[in-house]
């Protein structure tokens, strides 16, 4: 891009954006299961008018900018309140789950290094549901991130493989409220209790969960509980622009008290400049989306948000069970929330995808791991709220032709690659030339993915992080 010598119009401006989103999901039609919540043109009129509102305040210096300092502090009240934690309990709004999950871990650990100096390399254990957040934080922090594998049926975690990863250097257990993957809510009380009883930091990732699990609470679900009513539960991370449908990027850091929130902040004043002190991650920072999360929450208000929770609650129970009766799909398991996976045994998962996205739906693929098969993923919302029937009948649809496909020409010769092939010694020229193979040329995916997934799902673990960073490496360049 270069800049017009004597700029644009306003009129030319939107345009050229217009076009720059033109293959975009049509997410505003109600027929996406994931990325983007969507609570319907009202509400989200409102959430951008206070987003304007503040968008120009700078979350850098809050004694400059009290507002932002008192939206804060009330929005991190009521993320107490609304996990049921007391008056000691202490938060922060961040970016995004994402964010809150780096922050609990270096509060972790910075809390262990303060009283457990021996320990060089923490831990942290995350069974294999655990959001890929926790492997960027172990990755970005310098922490050890160990994996164990969930239980093969019910896909929460398994507290005895928890129990038996725990080392001298163990800092935090990890359970999830629910898991993105599956939408199960692991045994948060049976792991607190394991991580009081060794000393350890419990987080509960309740990004996905935090906010909508409560209403599902109190319609009747058999919700356990993930909160801070469970001892031994040292911090949670809850976002508010999922099922809150705040505009993103919103999510709130919850403590259980200060002085292990203490730990999450960073303070310099080794530099010749202004005094920084930074309670997340980023330092400037517009005040947008605080005023908008604030904002969205009160306009809906609790009767509202009980009344969407009611609305998404059947469509999911309808969906679940119209899954089941197609044939050859299953649920991979029963969600306890509002996310659904299901796959088929003899039946191209990826396919299936592809035949869908063709219709004008957007449903999620999810390569296979540990114990876990391929599936698909759905993230149901208000928006998806009646379009059940369709769903349900194009999904048949789909399988049946899906079924007739056969294996892709460049997935069978990987497979056959794959037997002599030396992972170890893979080149970043092996990924392109792979690439190329199945469709991708100057940063452009083919309209059908499922050659490439069913590569993808055939790789090694690590194998398949490379072939993404230098995927990724290749796109993010000059156009």
């Amino acid at each position: 891009m270069e800049l017009t010598k004597k700029g644009m119009t306003r009129e030319a401006i939107f345009e050229r954006l217009a076009e720059f989103r033109r293959n975009d999901i049509k997410w505003q039609e109600g027929r996406t299961y994931g990325y983007v919540f969507d609570p319907g043109s009202e509400v989200m009129a409102v959430g951008k008018a206070a987003y304007n509102e503040f968008l120009s305040e700078n979350g850098l210096d809050f004694t400059v900018f009290q507002s932002l300092l008192r939206l804060e502090r009330e929005l991190a009240a009521f993320g107490a309140r609304h996990l049921r934690g007391d008056e000691q309990v202490v938060g922060n709004f961040t970016s995004g789950g994402t964010e809150s999950i780096i922050l609990a871990v270096k509060a972790a650990r910075d809390c262990y290094r303060s009283t457990h100096p021996q320990i060089h390399v923490p831990e942290i254990i995350l069974p294999a549901t655990a959001h890929a957040a926790f492997h960027k934080a172990a990755h970005y922090l310098g922490v050890k991130a160990v994996t164990v594998s969930v239980d093969p049926q019910t896909f929460r975690a398994d507290v005895e493989k928890v129990k038996a990863a725990i080392t001298k250097n163990t800092i935090m257990i990890v359970g999830s409220a629910p898991s993105y993957a599956h939408g199960v809510v692991d045994p948060i009380a049976d792991l607190a209790a394991l991580a009081h009883e060794k000393g350890l930091w419990m987080h509960t990732d309740a990004c996905m969960g935090g906010f909508l699990l409560p209403y599902f609470r109190r319609l009747g679900e058999p919700v356990p509980d993930f909160d801070f009513t469970v001892p031994g539960v040292t911090s949670i991370s809850v976002d508010l622009h999922k099922y809150a449908y705040t505009p993103k990027g919103a999510s709130l850091v919850l403590y259980r008290n200060k002085g292990y929130r203490k730990h999450q902040i960073f303070a310099c004043s080794g530099w010749i400049g202004y005094t920084i002190v930074n309670n997340a991650v980023q330092s400037s920072k517009s005040g947008g989306p605080m005023a908008a999360a604030w904002a969205v929450l009160n306009y809906i208000g609790d009767d509202g948000y009980l009344d969407i929770a009611r609305k998404k609650l059947a469509s999911v129970k309808k969906i679940a069970e119209g899954i089941n009766r197609i044939d050859g799909l299953r649920l991979v398991t029963h969600p306890d929330m509002s996310l659904i996976s299901f796959t088929a045994d003899e039946v191209n998962v990826f396919h299936i995808v592809d035949e869908m996205n063709s219709r004008g739906w957007y449903i999620q693929p999810s390569l296979s791991f540990d114990n876990s098969p391929a599936h698909i993923h759905l993230s149901v919302n208000a928006s998806n709220v009646g379009w059940e029937d369709e769903l349900l009948n194009n999904l048949a649809e789909c399988v049946d032709i899906a079924r007739k496909l056969p294996e892709g020409e460049l997935v069978s010769l990987v497979k056959e690659s794959l037997k002599g092939m030396d992972m170890a010694a893979i080149s970043d020229s092996d990924i392109m030339n792979l690439m190329a193979a199945a469709g991708v040329s100057d940063g452009m995916l083919p309209s059908r993915m499922a050659d490439i997934n069913g590569v993808l799902d055939l790789l090694p673990t690590r194998v398949r992080e490379t072939v993404l960073t230098v995927f990724v490496n290749d796109m993010f360049t000059q156009p």
